[in-house]
């Protein structure tokens, strides 16, 4: 009786140490953005925006690299003036029209403090002017940055354009 009930927990036990369970990967939306070499996943924040805005009756938005680079830009200009402000270089108009890119309707969303990308869009969403500006009607590309800065009151600086090129 002994033999086989050690058999049967040594049995149990072996099938425990076979079966460890898949590590759990947190969505990329809660990564922290205030770690060195954090890279924000613009592809789930397209995905975030544009479900939003359907759940608005909105239509989607896509990834646009001209976009991405100007809100780039934007997200470290303002990191290295330790300053969340829409016109830390230039005002967006003229942002765009520098970079060469022929929007037709363009809105930004800038912000800072916050560490994830979860956070920001809550921010946004919560925020009148900026919840306007994710469901501004027309605009169907996407650039978001966030700038990591550790010096910084703030830390993280975010930019979001949203915008289109379509007459």
């Amino acid at each position: 009786m002994r033999a086989a009930a050690a058999t049967l927990l040594t049995l149990l036990l072996a099938g425990c140490a076979g079966s460890e369970s898949p590590i759990q990967q947190q969505p990329s939306m809660y990564a922290d953005m205030a770690v060195p070499g954090s890279k924000l996943d613009a592809q789930a924040a397209a995905i975030m925006i544009s479900q939003y805005r359907q759940n608005n009756a909105l239509g989607t938005v896509v990834i646009d690299p001209d976009l991405m680079r100007l809100a780039e830009s934007q997200s470290q200009a303002m990191a290295a003036a330790n300053k969340m402000d829409h016109d830390v270089r230039a005002p967006l108009a003229k942002r765009l029209a520098t970079g060469g890119y022929p929007a037709t309707v363009a809105v930004e969303n800038v912000s800072a403090g916050y560490h994830t990308l979860a956070e920001a869009f809550s921010g946004w969403r919560d925020s009148p002017p900026h919840r306007a500006n994710m469901l501004k009607s027309g605009v169907t590309k996407l650039g978001i940055a966030a700038a990591y800065a550790p010096g910084t009151k703030y830390k993280v600086f975010w930019t979001m354009i949203l915008a289109s090129t379509e007459r």
